[in-house]
This record gives structure tokens, sequence and C-alpha cells, in this order.
């Protein structure tokens, strides 16, 4: 185990050094399939770009869709583009309760016996098996920035949120790629708890003990 005075020194050390880090906080959206898309809102339907989201090449779209679950259902879910592989839906706790299902804490993409679901556009409904989530915490890095922080892909983290109501984020994945820009994603429970909003910033406070 790190010595307590080491890891203080350390501490000390990321928040007088290490950039803020900008917060994007995600409500309810979709991420879609061209296949779904097209059966939500008819053949040959490409989304439309309604205003660009922070990581290159990603964006709001036009187009929302209503997600219907066993105990109850929630409109004007946004789509987010560009579309995917396969079709993902990002929900809150809150929004599982409202819905009637369980959705687990995963990372995008690990979809494995995640919570089932409906979605219902302006031409179809589609059936959600296993493609229902709740987004783990996470920051997004280029590669640059990744070794400005010197932190590597997969790596848990633990973020300081300043203000009335900081707190410690803890359990904070780390993501790298080339196309990435430098953002920290919660969800809207996760930003009420912390105080807040799209643009805020944040700090890396320390890599966790068992990852160094």
């Amino acid at each position: 185990m790190m010595d307590t005075l080491i890891r203080a020194q350390i501490d000390a050390r990321l928040g007088a050094t290490a950039p803020a880090i900008p917060v994007g906080v995600s409500n309810r959206h979709a991420h879609l399939s061209q296949r779904d898309v097209e059966t939500l809102f008819g053949t040959g339907y490409h989304l439309k770009p309604l205003k660009p989201l922070r990581q290159p090449g990603q964006f709001a779209a036009e187009e929302c869709v209503t997600l219907v679950g066993p105990k109850g259902s929630l409109k004007n879910v946004r789509v987010l583009g560009p579309t995917r592989p396969v079709t993902q839906v990002e929900i809150s706790r809150a929004d599982c309760f409202t819905l009637g299902v369980k959705a687990p804490v995963r990372e995008s993409g690990c979809l494995e016996d995640s919570g089932s679901a409906m979605l219902v556009g302006p031409a179809g409904y589609v059936e959600l098996h296993s493609q229902l989530i709740c987004a783990w915490r996470h920051i997004h890095m280029s590669p640059q920035e990744a070794l400005r922080f010197c932190v590597a892909n997969g790596q848990k983290v633990q973020v300081r949120a300043a203000g009335e109501r900081g707190l410690i984020f803890d359990e904070v994945i780390v993501r790298v790629r080339d196309d990435f820009a430098l953002e920290f994603h919660i969800d809207t429970e996760e930003a009420n708890a912390a105080g807040l909003a799209n643009g805020a910033q944040v700090t890396l406070q320390r890599v966790a003990e068992n990852r160094l």
C-alpha cells in the first residue's frame, strides 16, 4: 500500500499541475443503428444533425423517440449521431423506476445481459433486447492528454468536483482514443448530486492505489 504522505504529495501535485477537465452532462439518449433509424423513421431515412457535441463528429440529432417499458414511458428521448452498428439507449436510475426496467451501470458497448424495452418512432417500433444501460462515468481523452495526466485507456481514477456540493467521483473510467476530446461524462443524477452543469470544470484527484 502506498504511504499516506507519498499519496498526499501526489494529490497535491496533481491538483497544482493537472489541467481542468470540462464536464459533459448526459441526459437520457439513444444511439441508433441505421437499420433501426429506418424502422423508426422510414425507409431510406438519415439522421438530421441539430447541434454538434464536444466529441468530434458526434451530434445531437433533430429526431426524438419514445422509450416504453413495462410500467411507463419516456417521451422525447433525444437521438445522438452518427449511427452505430448496434442500437444502445442510456438512461438514469430514476428512469429505470419510471419504465419498470433494470439497466445495469456499464461502459458504452458492454450490453450483455443489460436492460430491455421498446423504442417507438413515427414510422414504427423497435424491440430492445439487452440494449439499455446506465452509463458508467468516464473521461474522454486523446492519447496526448492521457500522457499529460499519466493515465492509460481503461484505467480507473478519481475526479474532484469543487463548490458548495463538492465531492469526489470514484471508479471513473479513462477512455483514450485519437478522435476523443477531453471531457468528463456523467449522467444528470450524478451532476445534480455535485451541483455540476455542462461546461463546469473538475480535476483529476488521484489514480486509484491498486492501479499504480
